[in-house]
This record gives structure tokens, C-alpha cells and sequence, in this order.
């Protein structure tokens, strides 16, 4: 994998394929190598393709070790506008998977000139960016993992064992037996990177803490969000139909909040459904890159 130097970052990732060019970006508790069936069917579909590893994961590291480790969307959504620049992207498509999706909604409302479509997986929109205590006590309970987080023995607890913690999402979050125990430990890997701890917390307690600091080099982007409740860049959700974090209900009834949106469901897939299910992710995703490609909008 290759390196390059943002103002805040040292970014790893890959850069291959010719033509349109789109950037996949993954989730949480997740790591690059997860694209790894959809990277190489968008690569043979004539598109290139830009994998970075998130602040926090794989190989990306900070420059400065007195730098926030602030892992909010708008942080993310930068470390990918800057990335774009470096390598010369003008107009890009953006696929995003968990965290990945929030920068995917994030850089739709901060720079649509830039981004001709996204493709969001397993997280509904959340307009102006708003965190709240869901409407259900099921999807609350479901949650379990960001309020134990927010408690500061929780948060001690995740830092003495993160490969567990991460661990126990792939164990709940998606059908029983859907991954193998191989792919889970080349995976954590990434997790050994270390802020991946310090951007995990501060990524979950920043939405419901006040009292957690917030870098204020993002500050722009996160207004720009907190007065976005519409997004005009043409958008495909894509969502798991048997994901037990994001249950697919709560991305029922967004259309109203896009200019051009397509929601497409994946029967038996849970919360990763780019590995569960790549070639229905794939298949949804080729058809949105070609209805929008860059320029085009």
C-alpha cells in the first residue's frame, strides 16, 4: 500500500484501475481489506479506484502526537477532501460502509461540486447531523456498544480489549457464522494501530458528551452539516435486511430529504453487506456509478 502526507495525516492506501474514479471508504469496527470483492469488480468495471485505511486503522497515522484524535464525520470527510486533492481527483463518486457512509453524507453536504454520487451502506441519513437517543428502546438497546463507551469505566474497558470489543460487533451485527475467524483476525490487524482506541471513543462519545473535545480545524464542515437537511447529490442506500445494528427501518422514508435517491435492501445480509453479499453490492453499486458518473451531474 501506498503513503501520502496530508497536513494532519499520514494516509495508506491503494490507487488502482483506470477511468472514473471513485473512493471507497470503510467502517467501523472494519479495515480496507474489507472492499476487497467490490474494489476488484469496480476496477474491472473501468473505474479507478481509491481505498484509504480511516485515521486510526491500518497504517494511516497522525503527524503530530498532540493532535485530537477526533473521529467525527466532518474529520473524516477532510482526510478524504485532502486525499482527492493530492491525487489530482477532480469530480469522484464516494462508497462508504458505516463510518464510511456518514463521510459519504458529510462531503455530499460540504462539497456536492466535488462528488457526482455516493452510495451509502447500513446507515440511514441523519439530517443537520443530529445524534439522538433512538425513538425505540430496541434500537437503544442495540446501541449498547456507544453508551458503554460514553461511561468512562466502559470507555477503560474497550481501551484494555479492543480486538474483543470490535469482536463482538462481528458476532451480532449480521446473521450467525458469516464470517470467517482468518478474515476477522487479518482484519483486527488494523485495529492494532494506535489511535485506532483514541479515534474509536472519541468517534462515539462526541455525540453524546458535551463536555468532549472537538478539533476546531472541522468546525467549518461540521456547520455546514448542522444546516444541511437535503441532499442533492444523486445517493443509493444500500442496507442489510437482517443487519442487527442499523436495522433497515431506519432508513425507510428518506427520500424526502434527496434530490435523487434509490434505497435497495439486501435479503439476509446484515451489517457488512459489501462482504456478505458483494456481488448484490456490487451489482447496485455499478448501476449508480453508471446512471452518475463524474461530470455528468
Amino acid at each position: 500500500m501506498a503513503m501520502i502526507d496530508t497536513p494532519v495525516l499520514a494516509i495508506e492506501y491503494t490507487d488502482e484501475g483506470d477511468g472514473p474514479p471513485v473512493v471507497l471508504v470503510h467502517g467501523w469496527p472494519d479495515a480496507a481489506r474489507g472492499w476487497h470483492d467490490v474494489r476488484s469488480g469496480l476496477i474491472a468495471a473501468g473505474h479507478r479506484v481509491v481505498v484509504p485505511s480511516l485515521r486510526g486503522s491500518g497504517g494511516t497515522r497522525f503527524h503530530d502526537d498532540t493532535t485530537l484524535r477526533d473521529g467525527s464525520g466532518a474529520a473524516l470527510a477532510r482526510d478524504v477532501l485532502d486525499l482527492a486533492d493530492l491525487l489530482g481527483l477532480g469530480r469522484f463518486a464516494v462508497v462508504g460502509h458505516d463510518w464510511g457512509a456518514r463521510t459519504a453524507y458529510t462531503l455530499a453536504a460540504v462539497a456536492p461540486h466535488r462528488v457526482s454520487s455516493i452510495s451509502t451502506l447500513a446507515l440511514g441519513y441523519q439530517p443537520r447531523g443530529r445524534f439522538a437517543v433512538p425513538a425505540s428502546f430496541r434500537e437503544s438497546r442495540l446501541f449498547w456498544y456507544q453508551w458503554l463507551m460514553c461511561v468512562d469505566a466502559g470507555a477503560a474497558a474497550v481501551a484494555a480489549d479492543p480486538v474483543g470489543f470490535a469482536r463482538e460487533q462481528w458476532d451480532t451485527w449480521s446473521p450467525a457464522g458469516w464470517y470467517e475467524p482468518a478474515e476477522f483476525e487479518a482484519t483486527a490487524a488494523s485495529f492494532a494501530n494506535p489511535d485506532w482506541v483514541a479515534v474509536t471513543l472519541h468517534a462515539y462519545r462526541s455525540r453524546f458528551r458535551e463536555d468532549e473535545p472537538r478539533d476546531p480545524r472541522y468546525d467549518d464542515v461540521r456547520a455546514a452539516v448542522a444546516g444541511t437537511d437535503r441532499i442533492d447529490v444523486p445517493t443509493l442506500m444500500v442496507h442489510g435486511g437482517a443487519d442487527e445494528c442499523d436495522p433497515p427501518e431506519t432508513s425507510w422514508g428518506q427520500a424526502g430529504h434527496f434530490g435523487s435517491y434509490r434505497r435497495v435492501v439486501v435479503d439476509g445480509a446484515g451489517h457488512f453487506p459489501h462482504r456478505e453479499d458483494p456481488a448484490a453490492v456490487l451489482a447496485a453499486v455499478t448501476e449508480h456509478l453508471a446512471r452518475h458518473p463524474p461530470g455528468r451531474e
